[in-house]
């Protein structure tokens, strides 16, 4: 069984989504950041970064336990171990990479400062929020344009997809944007969200 050690935010959901969308069974470890647990010196020796969500699975390559840090990480091995949510074939790969380190690189880095800054800032900075707010609005016209293309970011549902939809969700339902000017990724929200196991995966921990 998968040790999961995460927390309520969009990164710690891309794990358990993607665990409940292969079915491996999976224990739920609660790290509560707001106590910084993420800190704790049993935690750091699974993920020295000191962040969620970081995985062990004790039926690694090889037959051996590993451990895993990072939820881009995370995601690209349950796919490998299970030959699920990333096409075989190399441009189908490449697709896929392409929208993960889209995400990875953009969209939670910017959606993650924006919410930071509307949220949880101790004083009103206008400059990061409108900054940050208007890099978020960009990256979701980028993703609205290619959804104009294709049913999911890179053609079939893939981890990408799961990457990317708890920051959507979050942009939406906790820092309150307007998604309305989006239609396809208003479309692409509804799809991905009313899979089964992405609805068990965002539900994950309960704190």
């Amino acid at each position: 069984m998968i040790d999961l050690y995460t927390f309520a935010t969009p990164n710690g959901r891309k794990a358990s989504i993607m665990l409940e969308e292969t079915a491996l069974p999976y224990s739920t470890h609660v790290i509560h950041i707001g106590k910084g647990e993420q800190f704790a010196p049993e935690f750091v020796a699974i993920n020295p970064n000191s962040k969620i969500p970081a995985i062990v699975d004790p039926d690694g390559p090889g037959g051996a336990p590993i451990s895993v840090f990072e939820s881009g990480a995370i995601l690209f091995y349950l796919a490998e171990k299970t030959g699920r949510f990333m096409p075989a074939d190399a441009r189908g790969r490449t697709f896929v990479m392409e929208w993960l380190m889209f995400q990875m690189a953009g969209v939670g880095p910017m959606f993650g400062q924006a919410s930071h800054f509307v949220k949880f800032a101790p004083e009103d900075v206008p400059y990061a929020k409108q900054r940050y707010l208007k890099e978020m609005h960009r990256l979701l016209a980028v993703m609205d344009r290619r959804l104009g293309t294709a049913d999911y970011l890179a053609g079939d549902y893939s981890i990408a997809d799961m990457a990317t939809y708890p920051w959507v969700f979050s942009a939406a339902n906790f820092i309150g944007e307007d998604l309305s000017p989006y239609a396809n990724v208003l479309r692409w929200q509804e799809a991905v969200g009313s899979r089964p196991a992405v609805a068990k995966g965002m539900a994950v921990p309960q704190v």
